[in-house]
Order: C-alpha cells, then sequence, then structure tokens
C-alpha cells in the first residue's frame, strides 16, 4: 500500500513538473499584454530582473513575475541587462524582452539641426529637447565650446546640420560634440578634393563662404552659381555686398527690415563696407553650401537680385544687374 501511495506520488509530481515545464515555455515564447501601441519602458541604472519583472506586471503586462526571473536565470542573462529606454511592441515575448535588454537595443530619439541655423538657434533647439541631459543651461558661447573641447573658436558654423539620432540621457555636451565632429570630418574631406585656384586661405574660409551662401539662397541647384558670384568677387578683389552678413552683424538691432543706412554702418560682418569674408560664418552651411563653395559654377557673372520666388536673376555688367534690380524691385513693389 505504501509503495504504491508512493508511486501516484512520484507520478503525480512528475507531472505536475512537465505541467510546470511545458507551462514555463509556453510563457517564455507568448506574447505578453502590451498595448498596439507598445510600451516605452525605462530600465534604470542598477535595476535587477526582479525590477523589471514588477513593472511588467503592475502594467498588466505579466502575470507570472516568478517565471520573468528564472528565465533571466536559466537564459544566463540575469546579470547582463543594459539600462536605457526601450520599446516594448505588441507581440514580444518575455525572451524577446530579455534579449532586447541584454542586447542593449534602446530607444533612440532625434533632433534635426537645420541648414542655415545660427549658433543661437542651435542651442534653443537643444534646451527645448527633453530627452538630453542638459549641462549647458546659463552658459556663455566662449564657455560652451570650453566645455566640448574648443576653447578660443568662435562657434558659429562649427557644427553639421542633419538629423541626429541618441538615446535618453545623452548628454547635450556630447550632442554637441558630434555635431562638429561631422563638421570637421566633412569639411576636411571636401576640402581636399575642391577646385584648384580659389581664394581660399583654408576650410575655416570655405565654411565662412558657404554659410553666406547658405543663407542667400534656398534653391538647391543655384548654389553653385552664387558661390561662382562671390569666389570671382573675391579673386577681382571686389566686395561680396551681401545682405545676410549686414544683419548678422546688426545682432539684436535687427527688426526685419534693413534699411540703406544699414548697408553703410560698420561692422565686422559688414560686406558692403568691408572687402573680403566677415571674419567668421554666419550660420551652419549645408552640405551642397560647402561643395558648392569648393566646385563653383563657370561663368562671368559678378551680380545676382532676387527675383521675388526664391530664385535669383544672374548679371555679368553692373549696367545688367541695374537693370534687373529695377525690374524685380520694381515688380516686388507692385
Amino acid at each position: 500500500m505504501l509503495h504504491r501511495l508512493l508511486g501516484i506520488l512520484v507520478f503525480s509530481a512528475s507531472l505536475l513538473i512537465a505541467w510546470v515545464i511545458m507551462d514555463f515555455r509556453h510563457f517564455a515564447d507568448s506574447p505578453l499584454n502590451l498595448p498596439e501601441e507598445g510600451v516605452q519602458y525605462i530600465l534604470a541604472p542598477g535595476d535587477s530582473v526582479t525590477t523589471l519583472a514588477a513593472d511588467l506586471n503592475s502594467l498588466d503586462a505579466l502575470e507570472n513575475k516568478l517565471y520573468m526571473r528564472l528565465l533571466a536565470r536559466w537564459e544566463g542573462q540575469a546579470s547582463q541587462l543594459k539600462a536605457g529606454e526601450y520599446l516594448f511592441t505588441e507581440g514580444m515575448s518575455p525572451r524577446s524582452v530579455l534579449n532586447l535588454i541584454v542586447a542593449g537595443k534602446v530607444v533612440n530619439h532625434t533632433l534635426t539641426l537645420v541648414e542655415g541655423w545660427t549658433f543661437r538657434q542651435v542651442i534653443e533647439a537643444m534646451n527645448q529637447n527633453d530627452v538630453l541631459t542638459h549641462n549647458l543651461n546659463g552658459l556663455t558661447d566662449a564657455e560652451i565650446m570650453q566645455r566640448i573641447g574648443h576653447a578660443d573658436e568662435h562657434p558659429e558654423g562649427r557644427f553639421f546640420p542633419d538629423t541626429y539620432h541618441f538615446p535618453r540621457e545623452t548628454t547635450d555636451i556630447s550632442f554637441l560634440q558630434r555635431a562638429y565632429n561631422a563638421m570637421d570630418r566633412f569639411l576636411k574631406y571636401e576640402w581636399e578634393r575642391r577646385d584648384i585656384g580659389l581664394p581660399l586661405k583654408n576650410p575655416y574660409d570655405a565654411m565662412i563662404l558657404a554659410s553666406i551662401v547658405e543663407r542667400e539662397t534656398g534653391v538647391a541647384l543655384e548654389r553653385p552659381e552664387i558661390a561662382g558670384v562671390f569666389i570671382r568677387r573675391l579673386q577681382k578683389r571686389m566686395r561680396l555686398q551681401t545682405d545676410p552678413t549686414v544683419i548678422y552683424g546688426m545682432g539684436d538691432a535687427f527688426d526685419g527690415n534693413l534699411r540703406r543706412r544699414d548697408l553703410k554702418t560698420k561692422t565686422p560682418y559688414n560686406t558692403y563696407t568691408n572687402y573680403g569674408l566677415p571674419p567668421t560664418p554666419i550660420a551652419m552651411p549645408g552640405a551642397e553650401a560647402i561643395q558648392a563653395v569648393l566646385h563653383p559654377a563657370a561663368g562671368s557673372s559678378l551680380y545676382f537680385v532676387a527675383r521675388g520666388d526664391g530664385s535669383h536673376q544672374f548679371s555679368d555688367t553692373l549696367e545688367k544687374h541695374n537693370k534687373a534690380v529695377r525690374k524685380y524691385q520694381l515688380k516686388k513693389s507692385h
């Protein structure tokens, strides 16, 4: 009788163990109860699989916290979880969640730096981004450049306009360093492949002129032609006479209306009163503006005027230019 009872107990235990194993395997690869839009989850430094299981349970995504802990230990993953922000999408199983976290495939956020932005606009965009960790608030431009490792450099134009992807808790310092390095690499690469005979002494000169081209036109196809005008004017020792540099030099005094007296007011950036390039870029030049400056369109035009539709009329003599100015300025005023 005792042997029979013992046999029944052993058999029952075996069935129970088999059921637990089957249930555990089913649990490991069955979808969690996640909403259609998924769940964004932050695993903080020091958090364990126990924390993860409890959090998923509190979100009603996971019923069996013990199984989650056992799975992580069974797979040898319990000590390999990487802190960060993750997106758990509909259909993910406990196993795939653990694999995601062990692989460190965190959510990437984006911030776009736009061609033609000033450094002030870059800082404003970073300050408004609630994903970045902010360490630069309240610092001067000089202090910011020192923090990113480029003391004594003027910040304008130094950062490459692009869409950057980054995980949560990326610092504004590392974000700026990345954008600075991207511009530095691109500019050096393009400078080595520049056309021969350009009146530019170094890559920084190219950046300055490219920033002017960037602000002069939003029409991509015109950039090489506008760059050609400025290159020829520099070669002939003519003043660049470009409004965006004057506006930049006015700073906060510019009220949206550029007057004749402003063109005569001396600042380091007034290319109506000064020869050559301004002392620094006036904005962030994009890749196409840089390439246009280093590979300007051939031709004889020395002047251009806005047509009013975003494009420009180019002229090779002052007489033709004055006619174009009268035509398009008159058309604009009406």
